[in-house]
């Protein structure tokens, strides 16, 4: 058994306490006799084997089940849901999401701090009018962070319409489409829907995502040119980009009453606390 003064000599040097300076222990230091003695008790050793020789303790698994949105997958973690879409591209991110690998396939983890129809989900909407197979328009699509989770939706018997005026993210929207068939990026202006009309079809889902003041107006002329009848139309609303000097919860009871008299509104929600002073619609064409 090691002596205490050999024990003193190899701990020099070693902290102690809660200082942080380090200095040497002392022969009638209290606290290095009691950590000498534990480490060379018989018992203690017997118990530091019995515990080393116990398996890890094993991950919670948490079991990924249908959503009630179609063609969207989540998890519940206690406090927190977190959802997911199939990935069209196995193996693939778009934005740095997790993938989560399970016996039928891969799923992408979708973010909802950075997605307004994720953050609509997460705020309990029901029923989005994306199925698989849909033909979407998709109004603001940026650098395809949303567009890549439709993209997942529909699968590849849909097709997304993914339209953005700023050349600069539309060019990473270009490389997501390199991976995925199913998106067209298109160079236009949302508010001018006549100058690109030749390069659409009808669809079956308009989804809009634009901080402008004309936010509202634009929304309504797309749907005129192009939504099918009964055809769902989704309208991510900023508020600020209409008024700033304005209560949200103000203009979006104005929007809404300018809706419904175009549309049938099946959803309404605040997208507190994933975006701030928004909104989503969901509406159906009359």
């Amino acid at each position: 058994m090691t002596s205490f003064e050999d024990y003193q000599k190899n701990k020099k040097g070693k902290r102690f306490g809660r200082g942080k300076k380090f200095r040497k222990p002392r022969e009638d230091n209290h606290r290095s006799k009691k950590i000498f003695q534990k480490e060379n008790n018989p018992k203690f050793e017997k118990k530091s084997k019995e515990y080393d020789s116990k398996e890890p303790k094993r991950k919670l698994s948490f079991k990924l089940t249908e959503s009630k949105i179609f063609e969207v997958f989540e998890k519940d973690l206690g406090r927190k849901k977190v959802i997911f879409t199939k990935n069209l591209v196995p193996g693939k991110k778009v934005y740095g999401e997790r993938l989560s690998k399970e016996q039928d396939g891969e799923y992408r983890e979708w973010d909802a701090s950075k997605s307004k129809l994720g953050a609509a989900i997460l705020k309990g909407s029901t029923n989005v009018g994306i199925r698989k197979g849909d033909t979407i328009l998709y109004l603001g699509a940026a650098s395809g962070t949303t567009v890549s989770h439709v993209s997942d939706m529909v699968n590849k018997d849909g097709f997304v319409f993914a339209l953005d005026f700023a050349p600069r993210v539309l060019r990473d929207l270009i490389f997501v489409s390199e991976d995925r068939d199913n998106i067209a990026p298109i160079l236009a202006d949302a508010n001018q829907p006549n100058t690109y009309i030749d390069r659409l079809s009808q669809v079956d889902v308009i989804f809009q995502d634009i901080a402008q003041k004309n936010q509202v107006d634009i929304f309504l002329k797309n749907i005129k040119q192009f939504l099918k009848q009964d055809g769902y139309a989704l309208l991510a609303l900023k508020a600020r980009s209409i008024d700033v000097s304005r209560k949200p919860q103000a203009i979006f009871n104005e929007v809404k009453q300018e809706l419904e008299k175009e549309l049938t509104i099946v959803d309404y929600r605040t997208l507190e606390p994933y975006e701030q002073d928004h909104a989503i619609f969901i509406c159906k064409n009359k």
